[in-house]
């Protein structure tokens, strides 16, 4: 059978069991996998076990093994490796982020920020601390954790309403698809060979950028429709009022709540950084603690202590017993697994697409392309995936089997970082009712889904073109490469 056929049947399996059949994301993604598995010949699986032998991936012995390998053992062995590379991670962000809600440094670090930048400049304050939640935090949880404050300021000022949503909105959805540890782009950066480091800073310069955008669009917007403040089923006007109230000396002090955020980004950038200096000569010093700093500076070991920082934080700040403690981890654990499946479900879609030889037919439609203009077809074929089925990070997983072919081949003439970025700009539009967080954003804000047509959706359409712009731009004027 063509590999083109395969990766439409594959796809469709996809779209179609989430959208049609209300399948699990996961459920999809394997069955998804082990179709694609079924269905690829002998002739690719041999070709793919020679092309990793010449890399000097694989050994004859162990392309031998591949090539009589079962479906079923194929997918198991994306799934593993995966999960490998992705389940440390994860696990760890998520007891981060369940630590910095129950501990209250969440609200310490959008409060703080608030008022290091004044009242007036509270969309701002909300940007930011929703970019940065957004990176240990998922994006439901920021935005549940952000809306009853942002729902204060509109009390506070007496208007603005739409502004302070979308705001929160810009922040964090951003984070969301372009920064790891959260899982979509920590995938996308792991398949497509991309240093975890680069992912962190490149994330950060588009993302914020992409978010500024949507400030800007939020302003624009805001000056043209007027959303009221209504009651919703999550928090009353009452409570809200008792909210704003709430003693900060309850919570954390701020360098203690950015600690689990900060510090695994700087461990992990110093590995980095101390790497290429003792590749360049360093002195020996730097040789010296280079084991040191490369065993502290592994991505799962920084997140393994900044999540040892967290928890130490809850039980020095809400005096919790040692099984309150377990049981905070056990409920981070419970919703980290969920997306630990997906994601390695997600890899596991991804080997068996490669490994169909759907890479030699993209190569033959690209072979004449302008190198930049990856990424605009990046960008366009993750929106398709979005759009249709609404989860922004089924739309990276799914997206990035079929795009890793680009860095293989060599076509790309600047950093694959620029990929990755592209990959999940892409993951941003369209917001509508296909998309969980699209539901989670009206009910909480109270908006109608007719409201949140007209101001959610545009703003995911221009932060996610305004982020490919930019990555766009990057790449023609800085390739690293």
């Amino acid at each position: 059978m063509h590999p083109a056929v395969i990766l439409a049947i594959a796809v469709t399996i996809v779209l179609g069991g989430i959208l049609i059949l209300r399948l699990h994301a996961f459920v999809a993604l394997l069955l998804a996998a082990l179709v694609v598995a079924i269905l690829t010949p002998q002739t690719a699986l041999r070709k793919y076990a020679d092309e990793q032998v010449a890399k000097g991936e694989w050994t004859e012995k162990a392309a031998g093994k591949f090539v009589k390998s079962t479906a079923p053992g194929r997918v198991a062995d994306g799934f593993g490796e995966t999960c490998a590379g992705i389940g440390i991670l994860i696990a760890m962000a998520s007891i981060i982020g369940k630590c910095l809600l129950d501990s209250g440094a969440a609200d310490k670090i959008v409060r703080s920020t608030l008022r290091l930048v004044g009242e007036p400049r509270a969309p701002a304050a909300f940007i930011g601390s929703g970019f940065l939640l957004g990176i240990p935090v998922f994006f439901d949880t920021v935005f549940y954790l952000m809306m009853p404050l942002g729902k204060a300021m509109r009390l506070r000022t007496g208007g603005n309403y739409l502004l302070y949503i979308l705001t929160i909105v810009a922040g964090a959805t951003m984070a969301h698809s372009l920064v790891p540890p959260t899982p979509g782009p920590l995938l996308v950066a792991n398949q497509l060979g991309v240093n975890l480091a680069a992912m962190i800073v490149g994330g950060c310069v588009i993302g914020l950028f992409a978010s500024t955008c949507g400030y800007f669009f939020a302003c624009w917007l805001n000056g043209r429709m007027v959303i009221p403040l209504r009651e919703s089923a999550d928090v009353s006007l009452a409570d809200l009022e008792e909210l704003s109230q709430r003693d900060e000396r309850e919570l954390p002090p701020v360098w203690l709540s950015l600690l689990p955020i900060v510090l695994p980004v700087v461990l992990i950038t110093a590995e980095t950084a101390l790497d290429t200096y003792v590749k360049s000569g360093g002195a020996a010093w730097a040789v010296a603690a280079q084991p040191y700093v490369k065993t502290i500076g592994d991505k799962n070991v920084a997140l393994i202590i900044a999540a040892g920082i967290a928890l130490a934080m809850v039980a020095w700040q809400s005096r919790k017993s040692a099984t309150e403690l377990a049981q905070a981890v056990q409920t981070a654990l419970a919703g980290g697994g969920v997306i630990i499946l997906i994601t390695a479900g997600g890899g596991a879609f991804g080997t068996t697409v490669r490994q169909c030889g759907i890479a030699d037919e993209i190569a033959k439609l690209t072979a004449d392309i302008n190198p930049i203009m990856i990424l605009p077809i990046a960008f366009l074929v993750t929106a398709m995936i979005r759009t249709a089925q609404g989860s922004a990070t089924v739309a990276m997983i799914t997206a990035v089997s079929v795009l890793e072919h680009f860095v293989e081949s060599g076509q790309l003439t600047f950093h694959p970082v620029y990929l990755a970025l592209a990959i999940g700009c892409g993951s941003k539009p369209i917001a509508w009712m296909a998309d969980s967080g699209f539901w989670v954003i009206c009910k909480m804000s109270g908006m109608t889904e007719a409201e949140g047509l007209k101001t959610v959706t545009p703003l995911t359409i221009v932060m996610g073109i305004s982020g490919l712009l930019a990555t766009m731009a990057a790449a023609a004027l800085l390739p690293l490469k």
